[in-house]
């Protein structure tokens, strides 16, 4: 099974660097960063009302890096996506080591929901979610939002932009600003715990 080395990659997230694949059948990766990046600034989340209904209704169960790997598998399993299996062995290898985490969303036995993305000091970079079922995102980004506030992280990046992730408060930021926030955010520890 082929890999990212866990040290590449951290070190690479330690430079505001992020692998994607061309698509879901490439075999490597190429290495961005942005000289704009989104952000979510951890005390300006957004939560809407019928957000916030949804989660009081305690429509989902959720639960954290119980099922790491089939939510990698689940963010690329659409047409077109940027996460071939170099990423899902890479970033589950990347989780065995604390690296990498998942929010899940549950009906039943059934997970239905999802994020994942990367902890590095003070530094939580979202990579991707997925949805079965309408909410199970927003759902997961919320309760991901509770786990960075609730564990003073510094920086929670979302590497783009996106109208979607606007929504919830996600911000662009020029990179000069946003390597004066990872540096900040990497000289503190902080733990992705429920």
């Amino acid at each position: 099974m082929r890999i990212l080395p866990p040290e590449n990659l951290l070190e690479a997230y330690a430079q505001g660097i992020f692998p994607m694949a061309e698509s879901k059948n490439a075999k490597e990766v190429d290495w961005y960063t942005a000289r704009k990046r989104g952000i979510i600034p951890i005390g300006k989340f957004h939560t809407s009302d019928n957000l916030a209904r949804i989660i009081r209704q305690k429509r989902f169960e959720v639960k954290v890096n119980h099922n790491f790997r089939e939510v990698v598998k689940q963010c690329a399993n659409r047409d077109s996506t940027w996460i071939n299996d170099l990423i899902i062995n890479s970033y589950d290898v990347l989780n065995q080591h604390g690296n990498a985490c998942s929010v899940e969303c549950y009906r039943g036995e059934k997970l239905v929901g999802g994020l994942y993305g990367v902890k590095l000091k003070a530094a939580f970079f979202g990579e991707s979610m997925f949805k079965k079922e309408k909410w199970a995102d927003k759902v997961a980004l919320c309760y991901c939002h509770e786990i960075l506030q609730g564990n003073e992280f510094q920086l929670w990046d979302t590497q783009f932009y996106t109208h979607h992730l606007a929504q919830f408060g996600c911000i662009e930021i020029d990179a000069i600003e946003y390597e004066q926030m990872l540096d900040k955010a990497l000289k503190k520890d902080c733990e992705f715990k429920f």
